[in-house]
């Protein structure tokens, strides 16, 4: 297998538990891959991961990848065209003048503030959700930390990776418009929100104001630096990457999944689902409410987009599905996970369609579509359920999207956003057929997949990337997309079944009648030192809307 390596292009990735490379070739195809797995840890009521950590699994990823290319080319990776970094979105990473980081970063997982995110909702007009960038720093400012003055520059996980390798501050646009709201028409932040954020802390004596200490912002296609000999170090402990290497902008991991899918048009959509899960709609227009369930982010090259994002998806699945390899090694027996997993999953599909009574909550944090401050995993079920294995698997999974299917249900019934297309990629999807039809019942339009679905962030992150350093003068990245990457795409699509979404909406019902069950449940357990949750609010009555399936035969077809 021969292939010109230099050519080749790099896409790599930070998930939550997974860091992930992909190197694709000049069809855009990938031709080696690696990865890193790692977790995230609870510390003081913050989930966190450790800059040691991150750096360390940074590292072992690539190297991964080095090992996967020499064994199947048979000579070490030198050269690339270009890298492209991804990250979890959101967050808080804050770093001193000296570079010192300045306290331990705040994931997007954390559910630690809500009052900084309903005041800047109420300043902006504009929905500031508690994951948000902007939302970790006000609370830090609300809670006098001391460290806030201090502060130099405020970034993101995959900021701050391109930083560490090229020694600039920049994030793309769809990662900047996680951060604080995003203005399409200048393609920085909004001005005039930023002002607004100035003059709330003005009486606060800060020797910065808002904008000083936020990244550059640049669209898709720019280039945004190159690879340093401290990089290339950083990255490949071997010496052999050569420095030089253009990046592109980095993403989050809702822009590479959008790019992933190639659901970058208006009216196109995309699912991603694995640890956490979030639906992201290209809108023909702006919102016209705001919403606490939305957040209204961009693609990387500005579009904008109403995201439905729960903190939590696939966790506890998983999580029941070790259990069940504990059994098998119990009885003697050696435990395939790689094999019981879509096993598993499989099973689901024969269980009743409302699940025999069963509902679920994978809840390992808060939920703010919800309004669950802060979560426990909780199964229930009245005496005479079916309590059965498939019954068990298709509730865990009806609750990985159950969520997410209420938010977009806001979007459907308050927006009136319609959707042409829908692709789902991430681990949720891994096993063909189910976590497709799963969501397909919950949502009740046509999934789709291809067959990057079980990994496409660092994919998509390669592919912007490849548009960066192969784009024609003037061609632009939706263009560079639909004609270049996936005209040709194999595309797999399931569609609703009748009694799926009758089940599902039956399961449904029931799971919003038990969430004042959930909400109450951490005050139960307030002694394992997690704060209390304000007390529950009346859950708004679930609404359900049927649309209309959409054409298939030309999948990805530019829409008129």
């Amino acid at each position: 297998m021969k292939t010109d390596l230099e050519a080749a292009v790099l896409g790599l990735e930070l998930g939550s538990t997974r860091i992930k490379a992909v190197l694709i070739d000049g069809d855009h195809r990938p031709i080696a891959s690696g990865d890193y797995a790692w977790a995230n840890v609870l510390e003081d009521g913050v989930w966190t991961y450790h800059l040691e950590d991150v750096l360390k699994g940074l590292r072992g990823c690539y190297r991964s990848l080095a090992e996967d290319v020499e064994r199947k080319f048979g000579e070490r990776l030198r050269k690339v065209a270009a890298i492209g970094i991804s990250g979890m979105m959101h967050g808080y990473l804050v770093f001193g003048r000296d570079g010192a980081q300045l306290v331990p970063f705040r994931t997007w997982r954390n559910t630690i503030t809500g009052q900084a995110a309903a005041a800047l909702t109420e300043e902006f007009r504009f929905n500031i959700p508690q994951r948000w960038s902007a939302a970790h720093l006000y609370q830090a400012i609300l809670n006098d930390e001391p460290h806030v003055k201090d502060i130099a520059l405020l970034t993101t996980l995959s900021g701050y990776i391109h930083l560490r390798l090229t020694g600039r501050s920049v994030v793309g646009v769809g990662e900047a418009s996680g951060m604080f709201p995003y203005d399409r028409k200048s393609g920085d932040f909004d001005a005039a929100m930023v002002e607004k954020f100035d003059r709330l802390t003005a009486d606060r004596g800060y020797p910065w104001k808002l904008r000083e200490i936020l990244p550059q912002v640049l669209p898709a296609g720019a280039e945004a630096g190159v690879l340093t000999a401290e990089g290339a170090a950083l990255l490949d402990e071997t010496g052999i990457l050569e420095p030089g290497i253009p990046l592109c902008p980095p993403e989050g991991d809702a822009g590479t999944g959008m790019v992933a899918t190639g659901a970058v048009l208006p009216r196109t959509g995309s699912v991603s689902a694995g640890t956490s899960a979030f639906a992201l709609l290209v809108l023909e227009r702006e919102l016209k409410g705001c919403y606490p369930e939305i957040d209204v982010v961009a693609t990387p090259s500005g579009s904008p987009v109403a995201m439905a994002h729960t903190n939590t998806c696939t966790s506890d699945v998983d999580a029941w599905v070790r259990l069940f390899a504990q059994f098998y090694e119990a009885m003697g027996q050696k435990a395939d996970l790689g094999e019981l997993f879509p096993l598993l999953y499989r099973k689901a599909l024969e269980g009743a369609a409302d699940c025999g009574g069963l509902v679920a909550f994978n809840y390992y944090s808060g939920e703010p579509i919800t309004k669950t401050e802060t979560g426990r995993p909780m199964l229930v079920r009245l005496p005479d359920s079916e309590f059965s294995l498939a019954n068990l698997m298709r509730a865990h999974l009806y609750s990985a999207v159950a969520t997410l299917k209420l938010g977009i249900d806001l979007l459907v019934e308050q927006e009136h956003v319609e959707t042409d297309r829908l692709l789902g990629h991430g681990g949720f999807f891994k096993t063909e057929g189910v976590g497709q039809q799963i969501l397909a019942d919950a949502l009740e339009v046509p999934v789709s997949t291809m067959a990057t679905a079980g990994e496409g962030g660092p994919w998509g992150m390669a592919l912007l990337a490849a548009y960066m350093c192969r784009k024609a003068p003037g061609e632009s990245m939706e263009d560079y997309l639909m004609e270049r990457v996936f005209a040709g795409a194999d595309v797999k699509s399931v569609q609703p079944d009748k009694a799926g979404g009758e089940g599902f909406r039956r399961f449904l019902s029931r799971y919003a009648a038990a969430l004042p069950a959930e909400n109450q449940l951490p005050i139960a357990c307030a002694a394992d030192g997690f704060h209390k949750p304000a007390p529950p609010s009346v859950f708004p009555e679930v609404v359900y809307h049927r649309r209309e399936q959409f054409p298939s035969q030309n999948f990805f077809h530019r829409p008129p």
